[in-house]
């Protein structure tokens, strides 16, 4: 049905197969949409500048892009990346799977992630999987529906045929916080094992000699509690087994809950290490149920540094990652993927730091032997 404005005196409403629709601006209505074409024409390029300036290709001077994207905002032009994925060309989006938001470390790789993806002109899609191969597998089908240029998966991805389905593919795909040896995937972790043997250095250094550890179930975890076993047998006291309690969840109530075990059966233990911030900030909630003081009574180390860490009180001790570096690696990475500049598989593993702060303490008249 063709209309004409002069057809609908009645300004503010339009007929429009058949139905009568109420309109704020009827010009909106009849309106040409602004084309590739309006741009190159206003600005006095060829459509082939324009378009190599909104995809970043070729060489063009900085005199010509100021002056078509000032065009293309003056115009309000933005280029279809649904017709542009029909074309073979890039969306300039980045998927990206997060096993748990609640937990404060994904929110800051998101955080982080986001950050350098605008910074180099990609836009960033988050999903929640909750740490489930089906969602995992609903998510990764959507993204790709949706043109995504390549997906990050953050740590505890359960559906390992699928990421080996999309390394067939020659998908790009990068993996953070997990390290997948078996496959030839870009990651960017941080030295987990260091952190752990940091954590229980420090603790020894301070006079402690029963330490518990709260931790989940996955590979950083594990890593973490290496570390932890190899700082004890090097000053020669035999790790206990029973001072290592792994969370059915990682979740604050659970680490309260094992915490508790571990704080009632164990009662000269004098530290407990845990192996991410809400875990160790679950273990000070069951130790104050107790009535004990931290860290007067009980020293406890977390892992990550989150923003948690500095909020509680006291606050907590914990192990710093580069979280910003961890961050920009992975899209870094996974850009170069994209644009086809990567042509060998890279492993980055980066340095934990220590962060004392006022959950630990020295203990009294206590010597390593």
């Amino acid at each position: 049905m063709k209309l004409k404005e002069t057809d609908y005196p009645l300004r503010g409403w339009v007929i429009y197969n058949n139905h009568i629709k109420n309109l704020l601006d009827i010009e909106s209505v009849f309106k040409m949409k602004i084309t590739i074409y309006d741009v190159a024409k206003k600005a006095g390029v060829s459509t082939a500048t324009v378009s190599k300036i909104i995809n970043n290709k070729g060489s063009i001077s900085e005199k010509t892009k100021q002056k078509v994207l000032e065009v293309m905002e003056e115009l309000q032009y933005q280029p279809s990346m649904i017709a542009s994925a029909l074309k073979g060309k890039s969306t300039y989006t980045i998927g990206l799977l997060i096993p748990d938001l609640s937990n404060p470390i994904f929110a800051e790789y998101a955080k982080y992630i986001e950050e350098r993806g605008q910074e180099l002109g990609f836009s960033v899609i988050m999903c929640n999987t909750d740490a489930n191969p089906d969602k995992e597998q609903k998510y990764i089908t959507l993204l790709k529906q949706k043109q995504v240029d390549g997906i990050i998966v953050a740590a505890r991805f359960r559906n390992v045929t699928l990421l080996k389905n999309l390394i067939k593919e020659k998908f790009p795909l990068a993996i953070i916080a997990k390290d997948l040896p078996t496959l030839p995937i870009d990651s960017v972790t941080v030295d987990d094992f260091l952190g752990g043997y940091q954590v229980t250095e420090y603790l020894l250094s301070l006079g402690h000699k029963k330490i518990g550890v709260i931790a989940e179930g996955d590979k950083s975890s594990e890593e973490r509690i290496k570390g932890y076993i190899q700082a004890l047998l090097d000053v020669g006291i035999q790790p206990a087994e029973e001072l290592i309690m792994i969370c059915d969840h990682p979740t604050r109530e659970y680490a309260k809950k094992y915490a508790g075990i571990l704080l009632d059966k164990e009662k000269d233990m004098s530290a407990i290490f845990g192996c991410n911030d809400l875990l160790a900030i679950g273990a000070m909630q069951a130790a104050r149920e107790r009535g004990l003081r931290i860290p007067d009574d009980l020293s406890v180390i977390g892992f990550d540094n989150t923003d948690l860490s500095t909020i509680v009180i006291p606050s907590l001790t914990t192990v710093q990652q580069p979280l910003r570096d961890i961050g920009h690696h992975v899209v870094d990475l996974l850009t170069e993927q994209i644009n086809g500049t990567s042509r060998t598989t890279h492993r980055v593993v980066l340095l934990p730091e220590l962060v004392i702060r006022q959950t630990t303490k020295q203990v009294e008249n206590i010597t390593i032997e």
